[in-house]
C-alpha cells in the first residue's frame, strides 16, 4: 500500500495486528475534493500509538472460536487493554498520491461493510471524517488529521465497537526528505 493509505491504514493495522479490519480507517465515497492536505511529498516517519479497551471482536465471532484460541485471544486483549502500543515506520508519499487524493480514495477498496462516511470538515490544513458501520461489525469512528506545517502531521482516530470495544489512536508524522530511495515497501 502506498502513500497516505500506508500511513493511515497500513501503519494502524500493523499496530493492532489482526484485531481491527481494514475498515478501521474511514473510507471515503468517490467525489471530487478540492483541498488536499498541505504536506510535502517524500519520505515520512510515522509514529502510531494505539490504546484499546474492551472487546474488539463481536461476541458471536468469539463464540465461534475454538476454546483454546478464544482463551489466548482474551488473554492477549486483557494484557493490551489500557496500555498504549506504539509502532513507528517509514513510508513514501508521492506528488501523485497528493494530487489524486489517495489518502482517501485508496480506502474505497474495503466495501464489504457498507459503512456510511461523512466529511465533517476539510481544508488544506485539517480533515475530519466520521464513519458508521452496520452489524455484524457495527462501529462508529472519527478521524481528524491536521498538518501543523507541510513537514509535520498529527491526527487521531477514535473507534467504538458495538458492545464495549474502544480504540484510540494518536498519529504523529514528520517529513524526512524529498527522496524515498531508502523506503523499502513502496508499491
Amino acid at each position: 500500500m502506498a502513500g497516505w493509505a500506508w500511513i493511515l491504514s497500513g501503519a494502524v493495522i500493523l499496530t493492532v495486528v489482526g484485531l481491527i479490519p481494514n475498515n478501521f480507517v474511514p473510507l471515503m465515497t468517490s467525489f471530487a475534493l478540492d483541498d488536499s492536505l498541505d504536506v510535502k511529498p517524500g519520505a515520512w516517519d510515522m509514529s502510531i500509538t494505539t490504546l484499546t479497551s474492551g472487546s474488539l471482536i463481536p461476541p458471536d465471532l468469539l463464540a465461534k472460536m475454538p476454546p483454546e484460541q478464544r482463551a489466548k485471544f482474551e488473554q492477549s486483549m486483557q494484557a493490551r487493554s489500557g496500555k498504549p502500543m506504539t509502532h513507528t515506520s517509514k513510508g513514501c508519499v508521492t506528488q501523485e498520491d497528493l494530487d489524486q487524493d489517495r489518502m482517501l480514495k485508496e480506502q474505497q477498496e474495503d466495501g464489504e461493510l457498507q459503512c456510511t462516511t461523512q466529511v465533517v470538515s476539510r481544508s488544506s490544513r485539517k480533515l475530519v471524517i466520521e464513519r458508521t458501520c452496520p452489524a455484524p461489525r457495527a462501529s462508529t469512528s472519527q478521524m481528524a488529521m491536521e498538518t501543523k506545517t507541510p513537514e509535520t502531521i498529527v491526527g487521531s482516530i477514535d473507534l467504538t465497537r458495538a458492545g464495549s470495544g474502544k480504540v484510540h489512536v494518536d498519529i504523529k508524522g514528520r517529513w524526512l526528505g524529498a527522496s524515498c530511495a531508502e523506503i523499502k515497501d513502496r508499491d
